[in-house]
């Protein structure tokens, strides 16, 4: 089987979709290695090394017009470059699918990750709901199969945008295998002295913006001002918000508890805190914290999860689907709970370690192998 992918976000995004992009045609090509994968891509970066997935290769514009207008490619110009790659499914892995691909001759698939925009739409502009929602709906349509990253986004899609529930099929995400990995001591040293990162303290990951609500838990870090010193390290980056986060650390004595990574200097001279670093960093913390107001999905918490890390999340969105009864709960504005459950999780030992060894029970529901099979399941009833 030939398996084509919308490959922008695996090689320009550092985040959310492109570790969604990397992670699923990593693991495909590790389970499935008899079929060939190729990523269709503006252009080809090393963010996503293809020397280690060996089955799969990369196709940019051919054109000089179209190598210097990569979106117009990747709007309509690259359909042509699908029909003759001979694809037996083009996998569209962003919420979207290329303009006239239904006459590509290519059975299609579009993974859409969430409708948060609809949920909560003072977050975006006029102009992005508009956008989201017209790609959406029109990937929807022209899609032979629908892949929703959990129980949650399958909903609202029926709910929302009237998808028929029969054409649209729950795929749970799996992670990047190295959180299944156990660091050495001498590696957790390591990354700890090069992220210049305390003894104890909680951990954040995600892009800080207004629905990632990191405000919450510096609140909740007040409230436990005189219980506990354990700093918040946050990996993630952002513009308003984290300055807001900033003062508001700064304005209430805590400004030394409050540590984000990308600032670091050593940060600053890469593109990103190294993804092998992660493991580590996660494995040193002493729980996650992850207050989202609604996700799709919720990838930190599986990271988490494999990490043998406890965690404590909001109650919204699909962050259940993922948590199961492996993790401590709040609603999004229960600040009081949020303190609740970091000065449990502090001065607990018990409850830490019950928690560390549900996450990784719980983590077993998401393993790579029962990701990749689910996928494949989509692929072969189209053909």
């Amino acid at each position: 089987m030939i398996i084509g992918f919308d490959g922008k976000r695996a090689f320009q995004n550092k985040t959310g979709l492109g570790n969604y992009s990397r992670s699923l045609v990593t693991i495909l090509a590790n389970y499935f290695p008899q079929n060939r994968y190729i990523l269709f891509a503006p252009r080809h970066t090393n963010l996503f090394d293809l020397i280690k997935v060996g089955n799969a290769e990369v196709r940019t514009p051919l054109t000089f017009m179209y190598k210097r207008f990569g979106a117009l490619w990747r709007r309509r110009g690259m359909v042509k470059d699908i029909a003759a790659a001979g694809l037996n499914i083009y996998h569209g892995l962003s919420n979207e699918l290329p303009q006239g691909i239904e006459k590509a001759g290519v059975k299609t698939v579009v993974t859409i990750h969430d409708l948060i925009f609809e949920r909560f739409p003072e977050t975006y502009n006029f102009d992005e709901r508009y956008t989201h929602r017209w790609k959406i709906k029109r990937a929807c349509k022209v899609a032979d199969a629908v892949i929703a990253i959990s129980l949650q986004t399958k909903e609202d899609l029926v709910n929302y945008y009237g998808v028929k529930a029969h054409k649209i099929f729950t795929c749970y995400q799996s992670c990047n295998p190295i959180f299944q990995q156990t660091c050495t001591v001498t590696e957790k040293e390591l990354v700890k002295k090069r992220y210049e990162l305390p003894d104890k303290y909680f951990l954040f990951v995600g892009s800080i913006a207004p629905r990632k609500n990191l405000l919450a838990i510096c609140k909740a870090m007040v409230l436990l001002k005189k219980k506990t010193d354990i700093p918040l390290v946050v990996i993630g980056d952002g513009k308003k918000e984290k300055e807001e986060a900033k003062k508001f650390m700064n304005d209430h004595g805590l400004s030394n508890r409050l540590l984000l990574l990308n600032d670091l200097s050593i940060s600053k001279g890469h593109t990103d805190i190294s993804v092998n670093d992660f493991p580590a960093i996660y494995q040193l913390a002493v729980a996650l914290i992850y207050p989202s107001l609604f996700e799709g999905f919720g990838l930190p918490i599986l990271e988490a999860l494999w990490s043998k890390l406890p965690v404590i999340c909001s109650n919204s969105g699909a962050m259940p689907e993922v948590g199961g009864d492996a993790v401590l709960y709040f609603a999004p504005d229960d600040i009081n709970m949020v303190a609740h459950h970091m000065l449990d999780i502090a001065t607990n030992n018990i409850l830490a370690k019950e928690l560390s060894e549900k996450g990784l029970t719980q983590a077993q529901k998401f393993a790579p192998e029962k990701y990749a099979e689910s996928i494949m399941q989509v692929y072969n009833q189209l053909l």
